[in-house]
């Protein structure tokens, strides 16, 4: 029989996911202040090594920012949270995904590129954090989702480029409501799972660790042209 391999968790990412679901379940509210670093080591029992990484992990993530000599403060923006008044994917065509799946391309596909030149170690512990609540949550839809985008932020950060940031900020909104919707209809089709929509992320993430920029952008566009091609199909057979 074989089991499978249970991979320790770093303390810091222990921090992370406790302090992420604080902000989940409106404990911590946007725009409120966390804790010090100092008193949040005492709180959490952890060094303040830990608590500094976590936050860094958070922070490129965009869910909280850090101003100099004032703290960390939770972000009031929260892609997850944007909520349009109907369900822009629903009233899409699917001409209209497949321009938003093209803005994706344009904007994903540079910045997986970018990311494997310019990512940091923070950039590193935010994708691999992102992957880690993915694999934690294969059989959660809506933590899945939540998952799924966090790591494409994650990669947006580390192109270190804030214009392309903003515009996927700016576009997030539409995308986050499309992925919902495609990721569905992913996760539904018979010849996928979410363990092939992992491992795919999980593919982009070492090609951006081993900084290798052209193989980030390859398996970006890869993925984004599988969720096309399923997409695609999906509708098809639902107009036949």
């Amino acid at each position: 029989m074989q089991y499978k391999q249970i991979k320790p968790r770093k303390i810091y990412e222990e921090v992370a996911e406790a302090i992420l679901d604080m902000i989940k379940k409106g404990d911590i509210k946007p725009g409120e202040k966390l804790d010090s670093v100092q008193q949040l080591a005492e709180n959490f029992q952890v060094g303040r090594a830990a608590i500094r990484e976590a936050l860094s992990a958070l922070r490129a993530m965009g869910l909280v920012e850090m101003k100099q000599g004032e703290g960390t403060f939770v972000k009031e923006f929260d892609p997850m949270t944007f909520t349009l008044p109907l369900s822009t994917a629903a009233l899409m065509s699917m001409k209209d995904l497949e321009h938003l799946l093209e803005v994706r391309k344009i904007l994903e596909v540079g910045a997986a590129f970018a990311a494997a030149n310019k990512r940091t170690e923070q950039d590193i512990n935010a994708m691999q954090f992102a992957l880690n609540e993915m694999k934690s949550n294969l059989e959660n839809e809506e933590l899945g989702e939540k998952a799924d985008w966090l790591f494409h932020i994650a990669v947006a950060a580390a192109s270190q480029n804030p214009i392309l940031i903003s515009l996927m900020n700016n576009v997030s909104g539409m995308m986050v409501e499309a992925m919902r919707e495609t990721r569905k209809i992913w996760l539904y089709s018979q010849q996928t799972t979410a363990e092939r929509l992992y491992k795919e992320h999980e593919e982009i993430f070492y090609a951006i660790k081993e900084k290798d920029p052209n193989k980030a952008q390859n398996l970006m566009l890869k993925h984004i042209t599988n969720v096309e091609n399923v997409l695609r199909k999906y509708h098809q057979s639902n107009i036949q």
